[in-house]
């Protein structure tokens, strides 16, 4: 574990790259070879405006790193934080301080981006996409990075992360963001069921990408789904071609397809969810129920 935790606080810039373009490589092939819906869009022009959304979430998420790892050196040297107030082994604070960044740095942001309505306009440009597939996973506003940063960096204050285990975590959330966003069906339901009790699996993920509430304030996790089930936004469907992908706001293409519109969205006017109302009385599964749902 001490060889794993050594890797990461020096991780290559190689193996980062290779999580990042390979998954795009293999889950993009996959895709191609076995969809899970059958999209009539330009699959080359999508991921272009995807891509370079995510690259100017990079330039940015670069320009924080120095303030994470000088937080992250400065809790770890001194150990301050939840991770020494009791004597573990070292696996089990890796696991342990896994779980918590997810808490913190993933569920937690993720949910108060959903409340706040001018976080929410930032947000938005993620879950505008129509056509949901591997590059969707890193679509994102570079003004959301900001707010993802921060609340890393508020987790490894509150953790004591080392550098290397944030390291790690943001591997895995790599690698689970392709898993989960892939247009094709990864596990078979029964499989996928199983490992929803535990991590977000790609069905799951995929009910919070539906265009209408209450489904898209639901299943905020990143990695594990514990999260949502403990605090009751947990929903599984069965069916997965009753979601429609998007968000009721902006389903017009010239909004949620054109570059130039989904940078200016944070600074446009607020709109509230058009189906709020037709659908917010219908019941639907949380952690006590993960039945089969309609979400139409």
């Amino acid at each position: 574990m001490e060889a794993i935790l050594e890797f990461f606080s020096q991780v290559p810039t190689w193996f980062r790259a290779s999580i990042l373009i390979g998954g795009l490589v293999i889950f993009w092939i996959l895709e191609g070879v076995l969809p899970l819906f059958q999209f009539p869009y330009q699959k080359i022009k999508h991921a272009g405006t995807n891509l370079f959304l995510t690259l100017t979430t990079m330039i940015v998420g670069f320009g924080m790193a120095g303030l994470l790892l000088l937080v992250a050196d400065f809790v770890a040297s001194r150990q301050i934080g939840l991770l020494y107030i009791f004597d573990m082994p070292l696996w089990l604070k890796v696991i342990v301080g896994i779980l918590l960044m997810d808490a913190i740095g993933a569920y937690l942001v993720h949910l108060v981006e959903h409340k706040v309505k001018w976080m929410w306009k930032f947000h938005l440009v993620h879950h505008s996409d129509t056509t949901i597939d591997v590059t969707s996973g890193l679509r994102h506003h570079p003004g959301e990075t900001v707010f993802r940063v921060s609340f890393t960096i508020l987790a490894v204050m509150i953790i004591g992360a080392p550098i290397g285990l944030v390291m790690l975590y943001q591997s895995l959330s790599v690698l689970f963001a392709h898993l989960t966003h892939a247009n094709t069906p990864i596990f078979g339901l029964k499989i996928d069921k199983a490992l929803s009790y535990i991590f977000v699996t790609p069905n799951m993920h995929k009910v919070h990408h539906h265009y209408q509430q209450p489904w898209t304030d639901t299943n905020y996790g990143n990695i594990f789904s514990i999260w949502d089930r403990l605090f009751g936004t947990f929903i599984y469907v069965e069916e997965m071609t009753q979601i429609r992908y998007g968000i009721d706001t902006h389903m017009d293409p010239q909004e949620n397809e054109k570059l130039s519109n989904l940078l200016a969205i944070p600074f446009q006017k607020y709109r509230e969810p058009i189906n709020q109302n037709s659908v917010s009385t219908e019941v639907y599964p949380t952690t006590r129920s993960a039945k089969s749902v309609n979400p139409r």
